[in-house]
């Protein structure tokens, strides 16, 4: 008799144990994209032009997106949106990338798996087609972290990625651009408009899966009228790109040269697992108060485990959109969000 009881007892204690089992967290898979940040005030672009660029950010957040909400991986996210912004010739990457001093089209590129902190870079590459399916080869199918200039091509060729003409990367507005700076330079003359757009023009993605892995991915043509071989931030991780599941994930756009100086992406993620900080504070320090404090300016786009996100800058603007499950935001110009 004392069995049975106590065999009923478990079977009808059963539900109510069930009851109070608590279900697994649900990751809240999120893209965050930038399409560069620097002298983006209000009015700067036709009403035309604007929404070009608002139309390609939306249609690169939905690649992503589309990505994460059928179960695909964060790194496959990251990519789909950067190679749509790199064949958008709106953007500095890919098509549409800025001109060296020497009239060249030489692009940079990166991207890091935050689960395993492998890491895939390549710099000034002048005839593929999308450098970020590059540097993901070199993560994926090498012994290195960083390809540059010729072998960084010959690799290309190796794995069977599209290669282009150097002419394929021309647009007419780069090129008028490139022409007013030569003059410009000629004559002496300090255009402040022009000066940003030296420095400035990247696209990047972050990105947070099911799984809840962390990516992160920039591209970039460059600064416009870079001399001798320069490298900026783009292809230097930590500089550049970031991404670690214990901390988070960033891509970075502004003055590369200060973004390398102080390892910017790497920073804020350091900040999030050693301090403790939200996306936002650590993003926030790193920009308005250290890179500000050395007179450059620029922004990142930041992604946490738990989904939480920064699209933080100290210039006038920055292209910018995020999409999860409870929204879909796209903004140019400062507060605009």
């Amino acid at each position: 008799m004392r069995i049975f009881l106590t065999l009923a007892a478990f079977f009808f204690a059963a539900p109510a144990m069930a009851e109070h089992h608590e279900a697994a967290p649900v990751t809240p898979v999120t893209i965050v994209i930038h399409g560069g940040a620097g002298a983006l005030a209000p009015g700067r672009y036709s009403p035309e032009e604007e929404a070009a660029f608002r139309a390609k950010l939306n249609e690169a957040l939905d690649a992503g997106y589309a990505v994460l909400e059928s179960g695909g991986a964060a790194l496959d996210a990251v990519e789909a949106a950067i190679v749509l912004m790199e064949d958008a010739p709106m953007f500095n990457a890919g098509k549409g990338a800025v001109f060296t001093r020497k009239g060249k089209n030489e692009l940079d590129s990166s991207i890091m798996d935050g689960a395993t902190l492998n890491a895939g870079a390549v710099a000034g590459v002048t005839r593929v087609k999308n450098p970020i399916k590059l540097a993901r080869a070199v993560m994926e199918k090498s012994d290195h972290v960083m390809f540059a200039r010729d072998g960084a091509e010959k690799f290309a060729r190796e794995n069977g990625l599209e290669l282009v003409k150097p002419s394929y990367f021309k647009t007419e507005h780069r090129w008028k651009a490139y022409k007013r700076a030569l003059k410009a330079e000629k004559e002496n003359q300090k255009d402040a408009a022009l000066f940003h757009d030296f420095k400035y023009g990247t696209v990047g993605a972050v990105a947070l899966d099911a799984e809840g892995n962390l990516a992160a991915g920039t591209s970039t043509g460059g600064m416009m009228m870079k001399r001798y071989g320069r490298v900026g931030d783009t292809p230097i991780i930590g500089a550049g790109t970031f991404a670690d599941n214990k901390s988070c994930a960033v891509s970075s756009t502004g003055w590369g040269e200060y973004f390398i100086r102080l390892t910017i992406a790497r920073d804020i993620c350091a900040q999030v697992e050693y301090q403790g900080k939200t996306v936002e504070e650590a993003a926030d320090d790193v920009i308005h108060h250290r890179l500000q404090d050395m007179g450059a300016d620029g922004g990142v786009i930041v992604l946490a485990p738990d989904g939480s996100y920064a699209m933080t800058f100290n210039s006038k603007g920055m292209f910018r959109g995020v999409k999860n499950a409870e929204e879909q935001i796209i903004a140019i110009y400062g507060e605009e969000e």
